[in-house]
């Protein structure tokens, strides 16, 4: 248990049944491990339960809320909104499968209280920890994605794919209104902002098991994803993230703090 208070964020599209057995997973842990928390699920246009199933629960739970994305706008999108609406000291963002345990998440809380700006869940930093592991080809993909990540965007992390993410509220304010990748990519955008505007970011080994219903493919998401790290190349060179961007529907009120990018 820290003394910091967390937001737990949980981006989803057609988690209806997999919502119903993580929600009260995550609301044991918060009334057990961190009081004063909240949940916040966004809906990203799901065509299921989903609203409907997090309604209920939020009818019995204040600590839950629920944000509507305009249509499908992917999993970078969902994870920004809940970001800037987040009310917490720390905001993390979990998968709805809960790939890694919630109660992995006092890990990060504790790199962050530390004194970390952003704690990443890593399952390669200590690879035993993963209970169930990719099949081969997509931890083919994954080397090859982190070694093109190397060489485009000098990313030196053993995983920045593992969807178990914390934030500070500074690197919230820095990051997230900036970010332009909406779908799978924003992971890699955020840890390359993160470096040029020097947040101080933890890696962090956590207990991780893969969930064969996965909706990433490796071959479509992967040229994607691919096309979107040269985006955010570009995005760089050309100047587009000196500024934060004008705020969308989704953004908080709250001022942006004043930050300069690194050169």
């Amino acid at each position: 248990m820290t003394s910091l208070t967390c937001s737990f964020i949980i981006p989803a599209y057609n988690e209806s049944e997999r919502l119903t057995h993580s929600l009260p997973k995550v609301l044991d842990y918060i009334h057990q491990q961190q009081p004063h928390s909240e949940i916040i699920v966004v809906n990203d246009g799901s065509t299921d339960e989903t609203a409907a199933i997090v309604r209920r629960f939020a009818a019995d739970h204040p600590e839950v809320r629920l944000l509507e994305n305009p249509g499908n706008r992917g999993k970078g999108y969902s994870v920004r909104n809940g970001m800037l609406h987040a009310r917490g000291d720390v905001m993390l963002f979990t998968d709805a499968d809960l790939s890694s345990p919630i109660g992995e998440a006092g890990k990060l809380l504790l790199a962050i209280e530390r004194g970390a700006d952003i704690a990443i869940g890593s399952r390669w930093l200590q690879a035993e920890l993963q209970t169930e592991r990719q099949p081969w080809y997509r931890q083919l993909y994954g080397r090859l994605f982190n070694l093109g990540l190397r060489i485009v965007l000098g990313l030196k992390y053993r995983d920045t794919q593992c969807g178990f993410k914390a934030f500070n509220r500074t690197a919230v304010r820095t990051l997230f209104t900036r970010q332009q990748v909406e779908r799978w990519g924003f992971d890699p955008e955020l840890l390359f902002l993160a470096g040029k505007f020097h947040l101080k970011t933890t890696e962090v080994p956590v207990e991780w098991a893969h969930d064969h219903r996965s909706k990433i493919s490796p071959l479509r998401d992967g040229l994607k994803m691919g096309l979107e790290i040269l985006k955010v190349r570009w995005n760089y060179l050309e100047g587009l993230y000196e500024e934060p961007a004008a705020a969308p529907e989704e953004h908080t009120t709250e001022p942006v703090l004043p930050v300069q990018v690194a050169k």
